[in-house]
């Protein structure tokens, strides 16, 4: 069995449906309208689905390769209906997925293989950070895996008191130093305390502020290099979370963050909210780093695995 009919189960499917349904029919809908009663791609259509793109948070640069690619597609292959059409930009958008590092993972699962894997969690205030850290524990959880989660958050006592009731409903260890520690020794002591205790994965989350990004550099590299004292080949991954729904607020954030330190993968969440998820297609294809998760509501369990052909099928459902 193949890991799309494996992991999207119907209720999965259900779930990814309703999460997209206001961009889908803020871009596709349109789409399929722009097109309607054509038998060819011409300017006219071009300049109005360039339109629909930008207007989703797709972003222009994105655009325009989607717009010359399907130009491209149309040249060979005779675009004829609206059903060929949604085809050759389901398979365009696909494979641009594809170009820009994002691979569709297996499972909820780490490399285990020289015990704790430490991820650092970074991303601005509001945009479900700690929350993503819960969900995404939850699921490692599910998996059998023994977690501490790190409360690096400091300036914020809601962060630190967030956290620590996402450990006990997940049923994992926290660590926390309380209010106004440093965040670096936070998250040193974390990875230690996972070594100590034999934990299979560290989870550190860190604040969320975004002053100046010389501020934001100088305290990420901190912590970075704290973690790297702790065990050398740390940090395995550093997950950036983005609210989706505030457009091309999100690019910048990832600029910024991208900048301050090397983000190896991307959280998108409250796409459930936003008729703007074309957000994930420009952010992927700009800064080349994996989609890993995406967040299609406030369950649980709805945090998911992001699957390209999922995710795009959804779209053009």
């Amino acid at each position: 069995m193949s890991f799309f009919k494996k992991f999207f189960t119907k209720e999965k499917e259900e779930d990814l449906d309703k999460g997209l349904e206001k961009t889908k029919s803020n871009i596709f809908s349109k789409i399929t309208k722009a097109v309607a009663g054509k038998n060819t791609v011409d300017e006219s259509f071009l300049d109005e689905l360039e339109e629909i793109l930008v207007s989703a948070d797709v972003g222009l640069d994105t655009t325009v390769k989607i717009i010359e690619r399907l130009e491209e597609r149309v040249a060979v292959d005779k675009y004829i209906n609206t059903s060929e059409l949604n085809q050759i930009l389901k398979s365009e958008i696909v494979q641009l997925l594809s170009e820009n590092n994002t691979v569709d993972l297996e499972d909820y699962t780490v490399d285990n293989s020289k015990p704790p894997y430490v991820i650092l969690v970074v991303g601005v205030n509001g945009v479900g950070k700690t929350t993503t850290i819960g969900k995404l524990a939850h699921q490692y959880k599910k998996q059998g895996y023994d977690i501490v989660l790190g409360a690096a958050d400091t300036f914020r006592a809601a962060a630190v008191d967030q956290l620590e009731i996402w450990s006990k409903r997940v049923g994992c260890d926290f660590y926390s130093k309380g209010m106004h520690a440093d965040p670096a020794a936070v998250a040193y002591e974390t990875v230690n305390y996972a070594i100590e205790h034999k934990k299979d994965i560290a989870i550190i989350d860190t604040a969320g502020r975004l002053h100046t990004k010389i501020n934001l550099m100088r305290e990420l590299s901190k912590i970075k290099r704290s973690v790297s004292k702790a065990k050398g080949d740390a940090p395995h991954e550093v997950l950036l979370v983005l609210d989706a729904s505030t457009g091309q607020n999100a690019f910048e954030q990832c600029s910024k963050f991208s900048e301050a330190t090397e983000v190896s993968a991307l959280a998108l969440t409250k796409l459930d909210g936003t008729a703007k998820g074309g957000v994930v297609l420009g952010i992927s294809d700009q800064f080349k780093i994996p989609i890993q998760y995406i967040g299609v509501g406030e369950g649980i369990e709805q945090l998911q695995i992001f699957n390209k052909k999922a995710f795009v099928d959804s779209l053009f459902g």
